[in-house]
């Protein structure tokens, strides 16, 4: 059996592959190219796929075997579509309605330095909740996570969502530097692996940048079924993953 057969390379998209919400670089592309000759090569993000296709390219099947959006809520194998999970049909209009009402009723309740437009982002199988709101700028995007950092602002706004939605069986996650992702349980991470899983890798290796409790990368990280690796930006990725495939 080919490396390529037995290893399955599985990688976070933002602050792994990319710098958050920016394309991939020239190099990691590369790097990717010739990995995918190796292993096998996959992505797992929370963003929709079109967000996705942003960062990593419309190309990103050169480079990938399998990219998985939405935490695998959407699954594309070699461009083909071949998965969809549907949020509207896991709750229902009237539990959406609701929750959607009180989100919008605490983010303008919410005194913050800024903010700006597209706060809640309703996609296939979640929903995404940026207390700035979406339309930030870079620069404000990385003010923002210093002052969450600070003052908690994602951490505290989930802490009332337990609260307020304890019977909708939800699971949250803080994602990238100024959202939280709000989904039913077992609709983390940890869902793209049930897409793999007649393939018996032998080793699935995941690559992200979140993994510490609360981050959306952390469920996955934990998981039995995957070796978890922590990075802290798309350089470090490519620097233990080299170290990584010197001992394969």
């Amino acid at each position: 059996m080919s490396l390529k057969q037995r290893i399955l390379i599985l990688f976070d998209v933002d602050g792994t592959l990319t710098e958050s919400r920016k394309t991939a670089s020239i190099e990691m592309k590369s790097f990717l190219k010739d990995l995918k000759t190796k292993v096998t090569v996959a992505t797992v993000g929370g963003s929709d796929f079109i967000k996705q296709q942003e960062q990593l390219g419309t190309d990103l099947f050169e480079f990938v075997d399998f990219a998985f959006s939405e935490n695998g809520l959407v699954a594309y194998q070699n461009g083909t579509l071949f998965h969809q999970q549907s949020l509207k049909d896991f709750l229902g209009e009237e539990k959406i309605k609701r929750l959607i009402n009180f989100l919008l009723h605490y983010l303008a309740d919410l005194d913050i330095p800024i903010k700006r437009g597209t706060f809640i982002e309703f996609r296939s199988g979640m929903l995404n909740v940026s207390p700035i709101g979406r339309n930030c700028s870079q620069q404000e995007r990385i003010d923002f996570e210093k002052y969450d950092n600070q003052h908690q602002i994602r951490a505290k706004m989930i802490e009332h969502l337990k609260q307020n939605f304890e019977d909708y069986n939800l699971h949250y996650s803080i994602g990238g530097q100024i959202s939280i992702d709000i989904f039913p349980k077992g609709w983390d991470k940890t869902y793209c692996l049930k897409h793999v899983e007649n393939f018996n890798f032998e080793q699935i290796h995941f690559f992200g940048d979140k993994t510490q409790p609360g981050g959306n990368d952390y469920e996955i990280f934990i998981s039995p079924k995957v070796i978890g690796h922590t990075v802290s930006n798309p350089q470090d990725t490519i620097n233990q993953l080299t170290q990584l495939l010197s001992t394969l």
